[in-house]
């Protein structure tokens, strides 16, 4: 039974990280079709990632209080329905609140699932479930663009929500025969709907204002912190526990450590690609596929990475998988217009083997803090860590090339110099939590 729990929720998981990457290969179709410039398509790819991670921490709670499965469901069937929806949508208007939709879909998924799973694996086996659920999602990233494209290219940009909406279903109902019914513990107490759409907002107006660089927006998301934490603080039943931050130094610091992560390596792809077609001359076919090396490595290695973190204290396994990322954005610093492909294929790959050990074990870590009533928030946190992570490191990146905007190259050398800096704090982030052996909680 819990080899086909692995399977419905790693199918879920592996069609949203799907989805993600396949959908930028069809941007340029969508946009032929509909005469979209490129700053509009980014917006299509933006909202996605927006609603995915506003609404992640609200799913998570509500998971917590009136149980995980109806919303892991309704999360598949939402997302099917904004799949097809997308699928058949007639102008870019409609895309957007379709993706939109689509996107709250995908939330719930993320919230759910790796609540699911540490509730029903015990610690010894948790993280090597949970690095197998890594590794669907990676998976999905790394099949995507292919896949993307060959559908795109033979039946048109929309048969990838038509693709999406079949597998959905399919998921749906192997998840409805395998994910058991959890005791509602918590079913007494009150869904915090302020703080939810304080929460909401605030995230809303800081991610937008960090895209476009907008000074009052992100002021004004800063000013709706200030006062969403005041909220919380005073709620019976709050959407976020802030004492979990302040008294769980584990949780907090894994939480800062998959921020720093993030932030310091989500924005390699882009410049990793602009580098091999821009100073290289590679094709998009050709940098694609070896860009794809570490999606792959990650694939391969999260599962063994997350056994590892079962037997080895998981701090010490995602710390030295965050050196080794270190060591790689250190060595993309180096790049020149005569760089050897071979040198680059090695530094993906030890970004890849970095970022696996680091990714399974730091998800065991965070998951395995907190006792089983919070386990959906602690699932929601980490989606949260990675989309502000991921605009953080695009933020950072797209700052530093227009400030050196006379020269790529430098430009390029400064920006991995920045993350590697981030990737030492998080270093420090990751050793200085305690031991996961000493909490209890989760399946036995």
């Amino acid at each position: 039974m819990r080899k086909m729990l692995l399977l419905s929720t790693g199918m879920a998981v592996f069609l949203v990280a799907f989805m993600g990457s396949s959908f930028n290969i069809a941007l340029p179709s969508i946009g032929t079709q509909f005469g979209l410039k490129a700053s509009t398509l980014g917006w299509l790819a933006l909202i996605y990632l927006l609603s995915a991670g506003v609404f992640a921490v609200p799913a998570g709670k509500f998971g917590d209080l009136k149980g995980r499965k109806p919303v892991f469901l309704s999360g598949i069937s939402l997302y099917a329905v904004g799949s097809f929806l997308s699928g058949i949508a007639s102008n870019v208007q409609e895309l957007f609140i379709f993706r939109f939709i689509q996107g709250i879909g995908a939330s719930m998924i993320f919230a759910t699932s790796v609540a699911i799973l540490t509730a029903s694996f015990p610690l010894e086996k948790r993280g090597q479930a949970l690095g197998i659920n890594v590794s669907c999602t990676y998976i999905g990233l790394s099949t995507g663009p292919f896949l993307g494209g060959l559908l795109t290219e033979n039946f048109t940009w929309r048969s990838l929500f038509f693709v999406n909406v079949i597998l959905s279903i399919l998921t749906f109902f192997i998840a409805l025969k395998t994910i058991k019914e959890e005791p509602i513990r918590n079913a007494e107490k009150m869904f915090d709907g302020l703080g939810t759409a304080i929460y909401t907002l605030t995230l809303s107006l800081l991610i937008i204002g960090l895209s476009k660089a907008n000074l009052w927006m992100l002021l004004g998301g800063t000013f709706l912190l200030f006062l969403f934490l005041f909220i919380e603080q005073q709620h019976p039943s709050p959407l976020i526990n802030i004492r979990l931050f302040r008294t769980n130094l584990t949780f907090s610091l894994s939480n800062l450590a998959a921020l720093l992560n993030y932030s310091a390596t989500f924005g390699v792809g882009f410049l990793m690609s602009l580098f091999l077609q821009q100073v290289k001359g590679l094709s998009p076919q050709n940098a694609g596929l070896i860009l794809i090396i570490q999606p792959i490595t990650m694939a391969l290695l999260a599962p063994i990475a997350g056994m590892l973190s079962d037997r080895i204290e998981p701090r010490v396994v995602a710390s030295f998988g965050m050196l080794l990322t270190t060591v790689s954005l250190i060595m993309f610093s180096t790049l020149t217009e005569n760089t050897r492909t071979s040198f680059i294929t090695v530094c993906l790959f030890i970004l890849g083997l970095g970022l696996a050990l680091f990714t399974s074990p730091n998800t065991n870590a965070i998951m395995s803090s907190v006792e089983r009533e919070f386990y959906g928030l602690a699932s929601a946190m980490v989606s949260t860590m990675r989309l502000i992570g991921q605009m953080t490191s695009m933020a950072l990146i797209t700052l530093i090339l227009s400030v050196f905007s006379s020269s790529f190259l430098q430009g390029l050398r400064v920006s991995f110099w920045v993350l590697a800096f981030l990737c030492i704090f998080g270093i420090f982030a990751s050793l200085g939590r305690g031991s996961i052996r000493k909490v209890k909680g989760g399946s036995t």
